[in-house]
């Protein structure tokens, strides 16, 4: 159990962050534990051929057999702007002393396996290279869809923030955390972590949303920058559909069959180009619908850059289930 201990400045501080190399580093997951991620297993099977090509020598090692991994593989997100290419620079910059901790530290209970021994400086060149091909080919021809989903749940958690207060917000982030004033807990499976108390001392928080880890999970340095939770994106599980099952007869019956596909479509949210790719017809064709059905509080819409996505509203779901 960890025990975030805020002061009003740390609410006032506290902020989101999202990282592309997150989601990099933490989608190998998926690939090594395979059974405990079953909604990211079509894409592990889509690009299976792709990863098989890749520096898999290295990348099948980076998280330890018990799930973790080497800090700084994964440095602080600054904001929610950065690109891969602004991640792995600041991963090139790690210190050695900070690389060898870092993987002793990971490894503690198991042998760290030779390829992540030698040289630190080395070693960072070829994570950097095995990264950004990975990248190339497994993650990037995905990253508009997962940029949506991760852009969506920041829209969604910053709409509770405003409208809630800090309750709302940490009420739902994830089962493991737990929010009375002035205090954040968020629980770790037994055993992989000391009971531990941090003082936040003005720093705040910085929240990420990610599609590729169970539960929240959290990056402390006592003496460092803010503490950071990472927490499961909302709407990750439905991301990998790529077909749309047709909506139920009652449902069609009430709001037509096509609204109804839509509804059931829309667990994760997308883009009016995204849904029409999917549906195989033009923009044009599905737009009218989306607004009668955003104007009738079955969608919640929301801008992500140039972007406007749609997403089931609560109402929505209730009338899908």
């Amino acid at each position: 159990m960890y025990e975030f201990r805020l002061g009003v400045q740390d609410l006032a501080e506290t902020s989101f962050g999202m990282s592309p190399l997150f989601e990099l580093v933490f989608s190998l997951r998926p690939r090594l534990f395979p059974a405990k991620h079953p909604e990211h297993l079509p894409w592990v099977r889509e690009t299976a051929a792709a990863y098989a090509r890749l520096d898999t020598e290295l990348l099948d090692v980076l998280h330890a057999p018990h799930g973790w991994i080497p800090d700084f593989l994964t440095p602080r997100p600054t904001g929610i702007g950065a690109g891969i290419a602004d991640d792995l620079a600041v991963l090139r910059r790690t210190p050695p002393d900070v690389v060898r901790h870092d993987i002793a530290a990971a490894y503690r209970h198991v042998p760290v396996p030779p390829v992540l021994g030698g040289d630190p400086a080395a070693l960072l060149d070829r994570i950097r290279t095995a990264f950004e091909a990975y990248w190339d080919a497994c993650v990037e021809p995905y990253w508009t869809r997962m940029q949506a989903v991760l852009e969506a749940d920041l829209v969604h958690r910053a709409r509770r923030l405003t409208l809630g207060g800090a309750a709302a917000l940490f009420a739902e982030l994830d089962d493991r955390i737990t929010w009375t004033p002035g205090l954040v807990r968020l629980a770790v499976p037994s055993g992989l972590a000391p009971e531990r108390a941090v003082d936040v001392a003005g720093r705040g928080l910085v929240l990420v949303p990610c599609l590729f880890v169970r539960g929240a999970i959290t990056m402390i340095d006592e003496q460092g920058p803010p503490p950071l939770i990472c927490y499961p994106a909302r709407g990750r599980g439905a991301i990998w559909e790529h077909t749309v099952p047709a909506g139920p007869a009652a449902l069609a019956g009430i709001v037509g069959a096509r609204r109804a596909e839509l509804l059931v479509m829309l667990a994760a949210p997308a883009s009016t180009t995204e849904i029409a790719r999917r549906l195989g017809v033009t923009p044009g064709a599905v737009s009218h619908h989306l607004t009668a059905l955003h104007a009738g509080g079955l969608l919640n819409r929301t801008r992500a850059g140039r972007s406007v996505l749609y997403m089931r509203s609560p109402l929505g779901d209730r009338l899908v289930r």
